[in-house]
């Protein structure tokens, strides 16, 4: 009996012992909330088994919700919805990494790379934007996206010279001096020169990426846009998808972290700026994608036991609504033939092609070609096509669209996003409350090595301290090392982002 109980104790340590290896991958599905889950399942549902209960891989792994309000308001934003989750604390709307005094606060990425794990992160939207950036750079605005760059590649604190090993994602413009056509930085510095002479391999096309293999020399930075990547409906071979990005993540990680394990954050970031557009079938396309990605990532667990993976968002967009009073139902197949994002046929053809047309030619193009051909709308009302070109014309007069000024052309195109938007939305008999963010609790799914711990409502600072623990750190020493770190940016412009 006793020597039973011996085997079985040498056992469990060595069980422990296999397990001391770490891998945390946070996933965030920025913008998601519960009736988005909704939609796309039930579009799924749809399409493929109508006569069954269909499941997306959200659905298995769902352990509970999380409150997502911020320390200035009930309704958060992305910086202080992130942070929540790097710092554990509360923040102001538009903080980057600090906290409600505007002190920087040390991340979960800074602890584990002090603690000598690998980091990432992996975004469709720019690197330098508010999800990723809080977790590894400390502003007081999180527009002040030149500095996040920066800071981004090195600064001085005793994380070591390089705090995130790998960054894949958008946001080029950031990296670019002001001179070049593709940069969107305010002054001259080449933060792309600099990342490779910090010894960073950088990659800015697919054809590299895909060549890349497990052994890849760490740092690396890799973007495939100026600014955000496409929304998945859009993306063509230009730009690798989510689940793409996510695997080699994860092959280039776990080869350099045989010892120590690493920390993964990956946000799939256009689910929000699609609900910023009321766009339906953009935010569904990259809901499904974002699914794929956690199907991959669950793969990666199941082969690697030492890994726990766990997916949030930081909050909902849209106030997204299924039924329209006073009908109760929605259609999703009304979203199967669109082939093209709202911001897409606004840019492509909207705002290009047909303001060179005369008004009854354009009236045309938008009943003969844009509605049928785009959105498989083949019986377009009057009404419907005076709102999108009501939408194309200037504000300042409502006359014909010939105003040029950046910021009509801004307030164009957001126009005209709304009105496709509106029109699609409105035949799947879908609502939307709002063009920003609600205050809804947000899903929390949980899958691999001490899933269990995860479970129940809880604030979204509660979740950044769970995820602490899990890697067992303490982010004390980091604060006190960035105390003296610049969190503002000089000549800085305050453009407030669209999608925030």
């Amino acid at each position: 009996m006793t020597l039973k109980l011996k085997v079985l104790l040498v056992g469990s340590a060595l069980l422990e012992c296999t397990l001391a290896k770490r891998n945390l991958v946070l996933m965030i599905s920025d913008g998601f909330g519960m009736t988005s889950e909704t939609m796309a399942r039930s579009y799924m549902q749809q399409l493929e088994e109508p006569s069954t209960s269909w499941s997306s891989i959200l659905d298995s792994m769902l352990v509970g919700s999380v409150r997502t309000q911020s320390s200035s308001s009930l309704v958060t934003d992305s910086a202080a919805g992130a942070t929540a989750f790097s710092c554990a604390q509360k923040t102001y709307n538009g903080a980057i990494g600090v906290d409600a005094q505007g002190r920087p606060c040390g991340t979960i990425l800074e602890a584990a790379k002090q603690k000598g794990l690998r980091t990432g992160l992996v975004t469709t939207a720019r690197i330098t934007h508010a999800t990723p950036a809080s977790f590894a750079a400390h502003v007081v605005d999180r527009n002040m996206e030149d500095l996040i760059a920066l800071q981004l590649l090195a600064r001085n604190s005793t994380t070591s010279q390089q705090v995130v090993d790998l960054m894949i994602g958008g946001g080029l413009c950031h990296f670019l001096p002001s001179q070049r056509d593709a940069s969107c930085r305010l002054d001259d510095m080449d933060v792309w020169q600099m990342a490779q002479q910090l010894g960073f391999t950088t990659i800015d096309n697919p054809q590299e990426f895909g060549l890349l293999s497990a052994n890849t020399s760490l740092p690396l930075l890799a973007t495939f846009s100026p600014s955000h990547m496409a929304f998945d409906i859009d993306r063509d071979q230009k730009q690798p998808a989510l689940h793409q990005m996510a695997q080699k993540a994860l092959d280039i990680l776990n080869h350099h972290s045989a010892e120590q394990g690493f920390f993964l954050m990956i946000e799939g970031a256009r689910i929000d700026m699609a609900g910023h557009d009321n766009d339906p079938a953009a935010h569904l396309h990259d809901i499904i994608e974002f699914w794929r990605t956690v199907a991959q990532v669950q793969r990666f667990v199941r082969d690697n036991p030492d890994t726990l993976l766990v997916s949030t968002s930081d909050h909902e967009t849209g106030g997204l609504t299924l039924g329209i009073d006073p009908s109760y139902f929605w259609l999703p197949q009304s979203l199967q033939p669109i082939r093209h994002s709202a911001e897409y046929l606004c840019n492509h053809y909207l705002l290009h092609n047909s303001l060179a047309l005369n008004s009854n030619d354009r009236q045309q193009f938008i009943s003969d070609t844009l509605m049928p051909e785009y959105l498989g709308i083949h019986n377009a009302t009057a009404d419907e096509i005076q709102i999108i070109i009501d939408s194309l014309e200037s504000s300042s007069t409502k006359a014909e669209p010939d105003s040029s000024s950046e910021e009509e052309n801004n307030n164009r195109h957001k126009r005209c996003k709304r009105a496709l938007g509106g029109i699609v939305s409105r035949r799947a008999h879908i609502g939307w409350s709002t063009g920003g963010h609600s205050g809804a609790d947000v899903g929390l799914y949980a899958y691999g090595n001490h899933a269990d711990r995860f479970k129940g409502n809880m604030e979204n600072t509660h979740l950044g301290n769970l995820l602490l623990d899990y890697l067992q750190l303490n982010t004390d020493s980091i604060t006190e090392a960035l105390s003296s770190i610049q969190t503002k940016q000089l000549k800085f412009s305050n453009s407030a982002d669209e999608h925030n």
